[in-house]
């Protein structure tokens, strides 16, 4: 039997944990609306006395932290990418060629539903509103949008994506490598964390922008491998018997 054809049955998933807890946060977010948290931690953030946010004009928020770690994962996505193409040639790659595309799939989909869901809300960032020095009214998901010339572009979190996006790591890796996987998670909820943090230290993002971004991430990387990788003990056997045995 050929070796490069044989996957790992999947470890049991457990769809209504894996779904619960986005569906529960996502039904917090939507609560939450009632109150004014969003503004309140953006207020956190804002020196009223120099009229702006703390880390707005921040070398290592907005260099390092935004532009460079941007960078970074796009060359990650980039090898990614490479190597997936390669597992069509290489023999070493070929035994991950599944993997590889469901982390090249769950990467583009997961940053790249942003944009249009920026231009569909229009919502303002926090830096362009009357209450911080911009010159925006302010209103809510769920609201309507005031008149204005400069409709807004940052719902959900677009940094927030480039870290939460890595979930796709955890789902690729859990099948062969638990133990990495599970730190490749904490990684990921760390780094997306870490990206949102500093947004809103810029005025970029609400708190609740980049929770959003989280749930849309973790639900597409977690659709990628139900879908490319997912293979319950069951199917896993019934699949490498019907493989041809080569001699």
């Amino acid at each position: 039997m050929s070796s490069s054809a044989v996957h790992p049955s999947s470890r049991p998933l457990n769809l209504r944990f894996c779904l619960g807890i986005p569906a529960a946060a996502a039904i917090i977010l939507v609560l939450l609306e009632l109150t004014d948290l969003d503004m309140a931690l953006a207020r956190v953030f804002y020196d009223p006395v120099a009229g702006d946010f703390i880390g707005r004009y921040s070398f290592f928020l907005e260099d390092i932290l935004h532009d460079r770690a941007k960078e970074a994962v796009i060359v990650f996505s980039v090898l990614a990418i490479l190597g997936f193409i390669g597992a069509f040639f290489l023999q070493r790659l070929k035994p991950f060629k599944r993997e590889l595309g469901c982390l090249v799939l769950s990467l583009g989909l997961a940053t790249s539903f942003v944009s249009p869901l920026k231009t569909v809300t229009a919502v303002q960032c926090p830096w362009s509103l009357e209450q911080f020095g911009g010159h925006e009214t302010y209103s809510k998901l769920l609201e309507p949008r005031p008149p204005t010339d400069k409709p807004g572009r940052c719902w959900p979190g677009g940094h927030a994506s480039t870290g939460f996006s890595l979930f796709a790591l955890f789902f690729v890796l859990r099948d062969r490598r638990p133990r990495l996987a599970r730190q490749a998670l904490v990684f990921a909820v760390a780094l997306g964390s870490v990206f949102s943090i500093s947004r809103m230290m810029q005025g970029a993002h609400f708190f609740s922008h980049n929770v959003w971004t989280a749930i849309f991430c973790w639900l597409i990387c977690l659709g990628s491998y139900y879908w490319l990788l997912y293979r319950p003990a069951m199917k896993a056997e019934a699949a490498v018997k019907a493989q041809p045995v080569t001699t």
